[in-house]
């Protein structure tokens, strides 16, 4: 019989920061790691923010002097993602169709990449890491930078905590949201 953590461990990130910040490159290094795919909404920016702050854009640059690609995936519309992306000069994927896993594919072979030498950043259980894990990718789970969504991410955030009660009583994570 299949058990119901068998079933929802695709959901379970391999990391957990509050931000962004918390992933410094020399780290990232470290573990082998050449590349990062990232999510914009709510993991780079809030998602009503159009452009990078000045942390943003200094996170992009710390990547860039260590030699660390990074490559922007989302599910939102090209206006918006390569409004975002490019005063960064970083490659990005719109309409994504997160979590399938062909944009992570595309961006993993677009920066020459094997699938070890990469980390999936996101905000979400059901696209960023469900995708990146399918890939076969490491993932970071980020704690949200605000807390309101669009109508669909709010239905997926609600499934998302019920996701992360379990692992939590399941003794599979142990950080606090």
């Amino acid at each position: 019989m299949i058990e119901v953590y068998d079933l929802l461990k695709r959901f379970l990130p391999n990391e957990h920061v509050k931000s962004i910040f918390d992933i410094r490159p020399k780290s990232l290094k470290e573990k082998g790691i050449k590349g990062v795919i990232t999510d914009l909404d709510n993991t780079l920016v809030a998602w009503d923010v159009r452009e990078a702050t000045p942390e943003v854009k200094n996170w992009f640059k710390e990547m860039q002097d260590e030699g660390i690609k990074v490559t922007i995936i989302s599910n939102n519309k090209e206006d918006r993602v390569k409004f975002f992306s490019e005063p960064l000069n970083t490659p990005y994927v719109f309409s994504a169709r997160k979590p399938l896993r062909r944009a992570f594919k595309i961006a993993a072979k677009e920066m020459g990449l094997k699938r070890e030498e990469i980390v999936v950043i996101g905000d979400q259980l059901l696209t960023d890491v469900l995708g990146g894990n399918s890939a076969g990718l490491h993932t970071i789970l980020v704690v949200p930078i605000v807390e309101t969504d669009e109508k669909i991410t709010r239905i997926n955030r609600t499934i998302e905590r019920r996701i992360l009660s379990y692992f939590r009583k399941k003794g599979k994570i142990k950080w606090e949201e």
